[in-house]
């Protein structure tokens, strides 16, 4: 089984819907996945994944499956380096959350008092646990840190959200903290994320990432990918800092 993981393009947040810029990029997308042989579409029901997947399906004349988990991933919670400032959690600065080795690890962040405060391991637990409910229709039933491959396949999956929760899927996927993913990656708007299983042993399966914020598509097209991912590069030179 094959899992396209895809950021939607570049957002306008304010109105839920993408930028000139994001439109360019959907339909830039929408020539690289349209072409694909995908078993089912999914998005998530905000705009801004909506818009960015609506010219693959009139490529592909498709429809898609919509979920609600899997809207962004944007539960609260509190800056530890500024009183009563609420964040999403990967908008907390490395200096803070680096400290506490709970948070780097697969089974202990969780732990951790701001994300219990937030309830984060609760709002997590519901979202993968919907994405495997949804795997195992497909034949991979989750079995501990593995999957049972049931009726092993080779289905593409194409999900349509966020950079937040793209990284609890993924986090999900290879058993890793999401705060490692939220914080120490980033998925540009439109990218493609590429999720293989492998079943090196029959009726057991793990996966793996072949490809990670792929925007490939952008620059075969003559376009760099756009801002709206990261934090800047050179502190005070005009991108987001804090």
């Amino acid at each position: 089984m094959k899992l396209l993981i895809i950021r939607h393009a570049d957002p306008d947040y304010e109105r839920d819907d993408l930028t000139e810029t994001g439109r360019r990029e959907a339909a830039c997308l929408a020539e690289r996945i349209a072409p694909m042989e995908i078993t089912e579409y999914f998005v998530s029901p905000l705009g801004r994944a909506r818009a960015t997947i609506a010219p693959t399906l009139r490529k592909a004349g498709r429809t898609a499956v919509e979920y609600d988990w899997l809207q962004e991933f944007s539960i609260p919670i509190e800056r530890p380096d500024v009183d009563g400032l609420s964040r999403v959690p990967w908008d907390w600065l490395p200096q803070d959350w680096l400290k506490d080795p709970r948070l780097r690890s697969d089974r202990d962040w969780r732990k951790n008092e701001i994300m219990q405060r937030a309830h984060t391991g609760e709002a997590y637990d519901r979202v993968v646990g919907e994405f495997d409910r949804l795997l195992a229709s497909y034949g991979y039933e989750r079995d501990g840190l593995l999957y049972r491959a049931v009726r092993p396949n080779t289905d593409t999956l194409a999900f349509f959200c966020h950079l937040g929760v793209a990284c609890v899927l993924m986090s999900h996927l290879m058993n890793c903290s999401p705060m490692v993913l939220w914080q120490g990656t980033t998925l540009a708007p439109s990218s493609v994320s590429v999720v293989y299983s492998e079943e090196r042993r029959s009726g057991v399966a793990a996966f793996r990432a072949a490809s990670l914020g792929d925007v490939s598509h952008l620059y075969a097209a003559g376009y760099e990918p756009s801002f709206a991912a990261r934090f800047c590069e050179v502190h005070g030179n005009g991108d987001r800092e804090d």
